[in-house]
């Protein structure tokens, strides 16, 4: 008993002096914080009021302006619920409890105590300094809206609120961890999202247990169907206009608070080369974009493993005339063509990894600079051959086509492997590992639905929603690959056009 007692006065601050309230708070729960501040007024009616808050995260205006200042020119008696009436700010608790009040402080709160008073209140009044919002860094628009997600949960949320206005957005809040709470929100239209998906991401971030969710990336890598994957299962995006739409797909978005990106889910293994430009543009042009795209893929990974099986067993399938130029280009190389690939593959890598992490202006001119100077001397040098080259820098650029950053590195770093077994067994190598790849993706999974979808499990219906993209006059259903509970759309001015709607006319008409 005497034990248990102890436990709860530690917990307790109150009823107390404004020094040992102070005291108590910085050495026991905030550490002695340099940055803790208490604040004390005396009213007209003699009572001592203190303020306790961190000064590095909190709004001095609105503290002092809407807080300190109607308190301190109070002339009758104050208790808690006369000052929650006083202020006129949100979000107010009353609270007692050491822990609790530290947790509130170390988030923006301002902890309001009469002396010898049974508890405080606490007012939550964060500054959150964020950057404003600008183009996106990793994903890039040619139409549409050229702004990107924000550090800011809230002005996040603004955005997807302003591009999707109804009510049948739903919102549910999360706080994950809790040494170092983190907020979530999960969106979804509850009239669209197939119900089995919301309940089983509910379940996945409810269970989470962990202190470490630094942003969406880290996020979506805790809460994947299979974290070994060297494909991503979730759509990590910048872009407020591809999350929503998405979100009006039926799809579920996650926002993370600190966190300048949203998360999608489910997807499929097509939605990575999709972009919201194919929506902009002409129907035309994005089938033609997407279906690019998929070429590239392929080309990307397959190019120079395909250049290293057949200089290394397959001379037979090389014509005479282009074999002649491969030995008089690579006459001069002493290494066999694994090594060269992989040499120059590497190279490439470098380039890029250097290209990306310096400064913006430097690094495009490292790209181009180091790209034709290292191209060239190489070839002088006789470590490669021109053809390779010119192979390397095709697979180079069809990587790049894919519009998700993390895909495409994903795909980049399977070619290696490729070329290994591209040097080592020759074509057999490379039919082995496409075959394991793609059996790898029809048992992948994306919040329990297939990743490979609409292809396995085969839905021709699926197919202008996801490999092609069709008028908007004839798009009137939504995908049935993610079993949203509508799939027809709504009726737009589109089919009203005269000619798609010709019921009750003559065709001169």
């Amino acid at each position: 008993m005497k034990r248990k007692s102890t436990k709860k006065k530690q917990q307790s601050l109150f009823p107390s002096t404004l020094e040992e309230v102070e005291k108590d708070l910085n050495e026991k729960a905030l550490n002695s914080s340099p940055d803790f501040t208490m604040k004390v007024v005396e009213t007209e009616s003699n009572q001592r009021v203190g303020f306790y808050f961190l000064y590095s995260i909190i709004k001095p205006q609105v503290v002092y302006e809407q807080i300190i200042s109607p308190i301190q020119k109070a002339k009758k008696t104050l208790d808690i619920k006369a000052i929650d009436n006083m202020i006129v700010l949100p979000n107010s608790k009353q609270e007692s409890n050491i822990d609790e009040i530290a947790k509130k402080l170390l988030q923006g709160a301002v902890c309001i105590y009469i002396e010898n008073d049974q508890s405080c209140l606490m007012h939550s009044v964060p500054l959150q300094e964020h950057r404003s919002i600008d183009r996106a860094e990793t994903e890039s628009l040619i139409f549409g809206p050229q702004m990107a997600f924000t550090g800011s949960i809230e002005t996040n949320l603004n955005m997807v609120r302003n591009m999707i206005d109804t009510p049948h957005l739903k919102i549910e809040r999360f706080i994950l961890g809790n040494k170092i709470p983190n907020e979530i929100q999960m969106i979804y239209m509850n009239d669209i999202a197939n119900e089995e998906n919301v309940n089983e991401l509910r379940k996945r971030l409810t269970s989470l247990q962990s202190e470490d969710i630094m942003n969406a990336s880290v996020l979506s890598q805790k809460i994947e169907d299979n974290p070994y994957s060297f494909f991503p299962q979730y759509i990590v995006t910048e872009l407020p206009d591809r999350f929503t739409y998405s979100i009006k797909e039926g799809k579920i978005g996650i926002l993370v608070d600190n966190s300048s990106a949203g998360i999608v889910a489910p997807i499929t293994f097509s939605s990575f080369f999709e972009s919201t430009d194919d929506i902009y543009g002409r129907w035309v042009i994005g089938s033609f974009t997407r279906l690019m795209r998929m070429f590239a893929m392929i080309m990307s990974i397959t190019l120079t493993p395909l250049y290293v099986a057949a200089l290394t067993f397959h001379y037979e399938v090389i014509p005479e005339a282009l074999l002649l130029s491969l030995g008089e280009s690579r006459n001069r190389v002493p290494f066999p063509p694994l090594m060269e690939t992989l040499i120059l593959e590497t190279m490439m890598e470098f380039i890029r990894e250097a290209g990306a992490r310096l400064p913006t202006k430097v690094g495009q001119t490292m790209g181009i600079v180091g790209g034709i100077v290292i191209g060239q001397a190489v070839v002088q040098a006789g470590f490669t051959s021109n053809i390779l080259i010119i192979l390397v820098a095709l697979s180079a650029l069809a990587s790049f086509t894919t519009p998700d950053y993390v895909m495409g590195t994903s795909l980049r770093i399977l070619r290696f492997p490729i070329i290994l077994l591209a040097g080592t067994f020759g074509f057999v190598g490379i039919f082995f590992m496409v075959a394991f790849i793609i059996i790898h993706l029809l048992r992948l999974r994306s919040l329990h639905r297939p990743y490979t979808a609409p292809i396995y499990p085969f839905r021709f219906s699926d197919f202008d929603q996801s490999q092609v993209r069709i008028p908007f006059a004839l798009n009137k259903r939504r995908a049935t690959s993610l079993l949203p509970k509508k799939t027809k759309r709504k009726k737009s001015n589109a089919d009203q056009h005269p000619l798609f709607n010709t019921k009750g006319k003559d065709i001169d008409e």
